[in-house]
């Protein structure tokens, strides 16, 4: 007999015989998870207003009693409380409207590992329910994916049944970034976006195969008629690591520095960051030194956010866009194979909204996907609910022979999707539903699949899998989109 695959079998049948007994107050209707969703525009249009309208607010997140209470560290190993600061974690909005009647979004970034979609949706109802931002289309707010942030998930406590979350830190986080997305709107002014895009291959490191990244660097910069608002959003893909496992400061890493420097040197300027396709896993250039902790983590972190602000701010060949906005989102369904996850939410570690599958034995996870267009067809992006793996945006996958399953990756790629000039990803936007995988390289630990790492017949480690809701959640959310951009273009 098997043992190893008997041993995996026992555990399946197990998690399946606890989701069957989870009680109904476990799970959600599709209303009360999607109730503070906006989806955004029914159609896409190709009206473009007279200017766009924009604004930009933070808010401070670093709890004022850092010094006298344990917050938890998350992205690295459990029960590593914070013991100082190195600098604040901020929630940074920016409202934009192209001013054709149908309304404005919002976009905002939020300096932590990530965040729910149902505590996202708490800073929606606080935003909607507060009867400040008229005509509003849609509000997405995504994580940074800092691994020096205090725990805002809850898989990072004492241990790892115990949750890492401080409520009344939660709580006031919410309250927090939705006072930003208020003041956003109310802090806007009419004026024009422009955008730059530069390819800068020497800064990414892929720590798994295939060796693929997006090396494009999007920077998008609106002016104000007067000269007295820029504000620059950027998107590039790396994980936000770089203080290294053996920090003990609370901090939002490289994105903190890349930001100082583009406000410091660019008048009357604030800045936001939203990160990229990091799956795979997509890191600085000397992020194995990092581990290692053969390089001072501090001084690499400070100078690799000074090195992409200056980059940033070197990108002045930039072009005008039209006065175009259209957005979509939409709720997925995702079907939650990870058992580890959804035994964690069962103990309140985890706090996502969770649905009953057809069988009894069977559990999903609530959370959406989007699609926004700018300037009338010249940038389309994604919008991730998660880690994506590169080559599901770019096709760059593994060969049949060289993948983890023998098999060949079978998808409508991101790419082929949109038709617009330029796109890029936002991840972890709306949701954190971990490393979003190719299906032909999802490979698992037979022996305790979800707990420990599995090694392929190439010797390869396949620690990624047991940080994903499962193998079907790549080609959940890509047809979601794809199916969404059918239906509003």
């Amino acid at each position: 007999m098997n043992f190893d695959k008997l041993t995996a079998e026992s555990i399946g049948i197990l998690a399946k015989t606890v989701i069957a007994g989870m009680p109904d107050s476990y799970f959600s209707e599709n209303e009360d998870a999607d109730r503070y969703m906006l989806t955004g525009d029914g159609s896409f249009t190709a009206r473009n207003g007279n200017c766009f309208t924009c604004g930009f607010a933070s808010s401070v997140l670093t709890p004022d009693d850092v010094s006298t209470k344990k917050y938890f560290i998350a992205g690295y190993d459990s029960d590593n409380p914070a013991e100082g600061v190195l600098d604040d974690m901020f929630a940074r909005s920016v409202y934009v409207d192209d001013n054709t009647g149908k309304g404005g979004i919002i976009m905002c970034s939020v300096d932590a590992v990530g965040i729910s979609r149902h505590d996202i949706n708490l800073i929606r109802k606080t935003v909607i329910e507060s009867g400040k931002i008229p005509h509003l289309k849609s509000i997405n707010v995504s994580a940074t994916h800092s691994h020096s942030a205090i725990d805002t998930q809850g898989l990072w406590g004492e241990e790892i049944y115990k949750c890492g979350r401080d409520e009344a830190f939660m709580a006031s986080l919410i309250k927090k970034t939705a006072d930003a997305i208020i003041r956003s709107y109310e802090n806007r002014a009419d004026g024009r976006i422009y955008y730059a895009v530069k390819n800068i291959q020497d800064m990414q490191f892929d720590c798994r195969t295939p060796d693929t990244f997006d090396s494009n660097l999007t920077k998008l910069r609106f002016e104000s008629f007067d000269g007295k608002k820029n504000i620059v959003i950027v998107n590039f893909a790396s994980h936000a690591e770089l203080l290294g496992s053996k920090t003990k400061k609370i901090s939002a890493d490289f994105p903190a520095y890349m930001i100082k420097e583009i406000e410091e040197k660019t008048q009357n300027c604030d800045a936001v960051f939203f990160n990229g396709a990091i799956g795979g896993m997509i890191s600085a250039r000397e992020i194995k030194k990092v581990y290692r902790n053969e390089i001072d983590c501090e001084e690499y972190t400070k100078q690799f956010g000074k090195t992409l602000g200056g980059i940033i701010n070197s990108m002045t060949d930039e072009k005008e866009l039209p006065c175009c906005v259209n957005i979509r989102n939409v709720p997925v369904k995702i079907k939650a194979s990870n058992y580890v996850l959804i035994l964690a939410r069962l103990m309140k570690v985890l706090n996502n909204d969770i649905a009953r599958g057809r069988k009894r034995t069977e559990a999903y996870i609530h959370s959406e996907a989007g699609y926004l267009e700018l300037g009338n067809g010249e940038i389309g992006i994604f919008m991730i609910p998660g880690e994506l793996f590169p080559e599901l945006y770019n096709g760059e996958f593994l060969t049949e022979y060289m993948s983890a399953t023998g098999k060949r990756a079978d998808y409508t790629i991101l790419k082929d999707m949109s038709d617009a000039k330029h796109t890029f990803v936002i991840g972890l936007c709306n949701d954190e539903l971990g490393y979003i995988i190719p299906d032909n390289d999802f490979f698992l630990n037979e022996k305790l699949p979800y707990i420990n790492s599995g090694n392929d017949r190439f010797h390869r480690n396949h620690y990624e899998e047991t940080n994903s809701t499962g193998p079907d959640t790549a080609r959940t959310i890509l047809e979601s989109i794809n199916s969404l951009i059918r239906d509003v273009k």
